[in-house]
């Protein structure tokens, strides 16, 4: 760029060295002579002063050491969408073809991003392109209009993030000519939304998922420019201090996938303006700083009318640290996959215990932490709780008699699904009530039945195994005493609390307890 701009640059993206910015100001500084450009840099590190010289306020920044001024002729502008697309897939040397390949993600569909010699081969024409990347190509505008829907038509998925496009008009622009669009990322260029006027009719048609991280749309922009998104499934908007001001209305009624992390102005009653989007199934909420979730439609035992549709749901890296919190959960008619990472009651020395109490207090769980919650462990899980908290279930009024069972509720607040656990698999009785004094070994020992039900020429043995003893360890016991190869043992073992059923003791590396076996039970052994 020269140093004869016109006073609309304000506003626009620009690169400077690789380092983006916004411009805020064009004029003269003086006293030093010649136009100066003001701009307000993404990375405040890369400023020195917050848009004021010498006592004068040129313009404002929203961090004190995130302004510069810089002579237009340093200042990239960027270049046109075609031009940027030209240089990516149709200009690649051939030596480049086999450079090593990277792969991102928009939504759910994965996009080649460089090593674009394979791409060539299979797609010599631009008129074929059907899945792009543009990311930090420098393009800032459509260009002349017509250009690209006689050039790309085809196009329908678009990595456009960080690039210097700096107004939405342009990426409607852009979309209007792709009527096959329908994935588009925008991630990280800071976008003007318009306050008004509607989104040209037809733009984003076919539009399924969008992503707008870190792009400093506010929720009531989403709202505005929803009207022209009638068929998005997934939108995505990290990290762009979201508020949620007001309940959708006749817009995202489509929507799957809500993506709202690192968003730290978000609470409970927020969310609850997003309670009734009827097809919601997944909603991320990571690092929104959220303590307490509370369905005042519903009492224990029961579930809300809220999020009808939500399967998934991601709360990492919050501040989750009462179980209130996890009880409320269950109350989700659809949740099955939960992911908890990071939060004060998942984490420390603890952390094991409370990932069984979530699978025992979230009753429909089949997914906790991205890994799959078998059976065998929801069991396991539910015995534990049960006995945990069986001596203040009896404290508060519980009974083994179901005429005299009155927990008080207080207690029922506190463990909702703990009769559902009796009614499942029987109340405690009082030798499950002891308190467990761990660390004397006599106090781990299980008293276990040994049959071979496939062999009746094999008498059913007696032995006392530590609750801790590995599945593998106990294969090697038994291998000894039945003179019979490891390898070729399966165990599993059935309860007298649940007669005819048998548990698999599929995980060698797992300890009796873990299967949550107890004296009385009888392993069952196969070859």
């Amino acid at each position: 760029m020269n140093d004869t701009l016109t006073s609309d640059v304000v506003g626009r993206r620009v690169s400077v060295n690789g380092e983006c910015a916004t411009v805020r100001f064009h004029g003269t500084v003086p006293p030093v002579a010649g136009l100066w450009l003001g701009v307000e840099w993404d990375n405040p590190a890369r400023g020195k002063h917050d848009g004021s010289h010498e006592g004068t306020v040129y313009f404002k920044c929203s961090h004190p050491t995130g302004g510069s001024f810089i002579r237009p002729h340093k200042a990239n502008f960027g270049v046109d969408f075609l031009t940027a697309l030209r240089a990516r897939y149709e200009d690649e040397p051939e030596e480049e073809e086999d450079a090593k390949k990277q792969i991102v993600t928009i939504g759910n569909i994965p996009v080649e991003t460089i090593g674009f010699g394979s791409v060539i081969r299979k797609q010599s024409q631009l008129s074929k392109l059907r899945d792009i990347s543009l990311r930090g190509c420098a393009v800032s505008c459509a260009g002349d209009k017509g250009d690209i829907a006689s050039t790309c038509p085809n196009i329908s998925v678009v990595n456009l993030s960080q690039n210097l496009l700096s107004a939405w008009e342009e990426v409607a622009a852009i979309a209007e000519q792709l009527r096959h669009l329908e994935a588009l990322d925008l991630s990280d260029n800071k976008l003007r939304f318009p306050p008004a006027s509607p989104t040209p009719t037809g733009s984003f048609s076919a539009l399924k998922v969008l992503v707008l991280n870190s792009t400093g749309v506010t929720w009531a922009e989403v709202l505005h420019c929803a009207q022209g998104w009638p068929a998005l499934e997934e939108l995505y908007l990290k990290s762009n201090g979201i508020s949620i001001s007001e309940r959708p209305a006749d817009v995202l009624q489509l929507l799957r996938v809500l993506d709202l992390s690192s968003n730290q102005s978000i609470d409970e009653n927020q969310l609850f303006l997003i309670a009734y989007l009827p097809r919601l199934e997944r909603l991320i909420l990571s690092d929104v700083g959220i303590s307490s979730l509370h369905f005042p439609d519903a009492g224990a035992g029961s579930k809300t009318a809220m999020f009808p549709a939500l399967q998934s749901l991601v709360v990492d890296d919050n501040r989750i640290s009462q179980w209130s919190f996890i009880d409320e959960l269950d109350k989700l008619r659809s949740l099955h996959s939960l992911s908890c990472l990071r939060n004060p009651l998942t984490v420390g020395s603890a952390a094991r215990t409370s990932l069984q109490f979530i699978i025992a207090k979230i009753g429909q769980l089949r997914t906790l932490n991205r890994c799959e919650v078998r059976p065998e462990e929801r069991r396991g899980a539910e015995l534990d709780y049960r006995k945990a908290f069986g001596k203040e279930w009896k404290a508060a009024g519980g009974h083994q008699d179901p005429g005299q069972d009155r927990p008080s509720a207080a207690f029922l607040a506190a463990h909702p699904r703990y009769q559902a656990l009796c009614r499942k698999y029987g109340a405690p009785e009082d030798g499950e009530l002891k308190t467990q004094q761990p660390f004397l070994l006599k106090n781990q020992l299980l008293t276990l039945k040994i049959s071979c039900p496939d062999r009746p020429d094999h008498s059913t043995l007696e032995r006392q195994l530590p609750d801790s003893m590995t599945v593998q360890k106990v294969k090697g016991l038994l291998s000894r005493l039945l003179k019979v190869p490891v390898s070729d043992l399966l165990l599993a073992y059935e309860s007298p609390k649940m007669p005819g059923r048998e548990i698999e003791l599929e995980n060698d590396q797992q300890s009796l307890q873990f299967y949550s076996v107890e004296s009385g039970d009888c392993l069952l052994v196969r070859w």
